[in-house]
């Protein structure tokens, strides 16, 4: 018995139907509706929250594995509660749930902002990329958003667990990229490259396919006895540009032609900021998601193909994949996307 959270995510859903193919017994945790996918109906659903302490403990009768995909991707002052209570509290129940029920194996699904890099100001950048692995140590005394501070806080409640004697793993995916929702995660950029926008931020993207990600995350739980480690998931990094013109040839679309200057997207987030204050409105840009693509960061996922073997799909396949999943499932179907 299987039991997934955050199983109407991208990571979750994916990896919700590879367990199933491989057939496994599989209980998944949902709010709101069950997800509409093709082996819904194999899956047993449970209805509730993960800050639901005694209901992820009954959810957890007769289950051998863990995978926790549940958690908050936000970069607005609004939602740093939020972060705090699904990100951190969530990941803590859970922990404490699978520590009531002994030979449970936990993968907790965090991130690569959690290994706290590129927290240099945009005018203190480095000029070559700051390379980071697993072995990265969180800076206490460096500026963090409330997005990255959460999932590393996060990590210390699986950390803690394993301490308590608890068989888990940790995985921190960068961009992860597959056809879902275009208004959620990712997808936004190949939305973003469908609607033909002019403008584009320098930097530079990293990124990993979703199903290289349930790859990984299902060699390391179930192939594997490896407890109390944590694996960086990327592929690779290019820059954005690069990557919105790749989805734009896919899409047969004009690719972004104009570069939004530094000094610019340091205007545009001041300005939505002050907008939000004023309004109540969530802003469109943050300084988080302002500055993120000028970090010069490049992750490293060499602990992974050490111990897995897995080698990660090139850019061009994953573009192509995930192209013809949206036009197929939105493009296709006559929905008009507007950004």
């Amino acid at each position: 018995m299987v039991f997934v959270t955050g199983g109407s995510g991208l990571i979750g859903s994916f990896l919700i139907s590879a367990l199933v193919a491989r057939g496994h017994t599989v209980r998944a945790l949902y709010r709101g509706q069950i997800p509409a996918t093709t082996v819904a109906m194999q899956v047993e659903w449970v209805e509730g929250d993960i800050l639901d302490g005694l209901l992820i403990r009954q959810a957890l009768d007769g289950v051998t594995h863990v995978f926790h995909c549940a958690g908050l991707v936000s970069y607005a002052p609004q939602d740093e509660d939020a972060l705090q209570q699904i990100n951190v509290e969530g990941t803590a129940n859970l922990v404490d749930a699978c520590l009531d029920r002994p030979g449970i194996r936990l993968c907790h699904v965090s991130s690569v902002a959690a290994l706290g890099g590129g927290s240099s100001t945009p005018e203190h950048a480095p000029q070559q990329p700051q390379v980071l692995t697993e072995d990265a140590k969180w800076d206490l005394g460096a500026s963090h958003g409330a997005y990255a501070t959460s999932k590393y806080l996060g990590e210390l409640e699986v950390w803690r667990g394993v301490s308590e004697g608890l068989s888990a793993v940790m995985v921190n995916p960068s961009v992860v990229l597959g056809p879902a929702d275009w208004e959620r995660s990712s997808t936004r950029l190949f939305r973003y490259a469908f609607d033909e926008h002019a403008f584009y931020t320098p930097g530079n993207i990293n990124f990993v396919d979703v199903r290289d990600v349930v790859e990984a995350m299902l060699r390391l739980l179930f192939d594997t006895a490896i407890s109390g480690q944590r694996f960086v998931l990327s592929a690779g990094a290019v820059p954005l540009h690069d990557f919105l013109a790749q989805a734009a040839a896919c899409f047969h679309k004009k690719a972004p032609r104009v570069a939004v200057p530094d000094w610019a997207a340091e205007v545009i987030w001041r300005a939505e900021h002050l907008r939000s204050l004023l309004t109540g409105a969530r802003p469109l840009i943050t300084k988080d998601t302002a500055r993120a693509g000028r970090k010069s960061v490049l992750y490293q996922s060499k602990s992974l193909q050490q111990v897995t073997g897995l080698v990660f799909r090139p850019l061009a396949d994953s573009i192509q994949w995930c192209c013809q999943g949206l036009n197929k499932n939105s493009v296709g179907s006559g929905v008009v996307v507007v950004y």
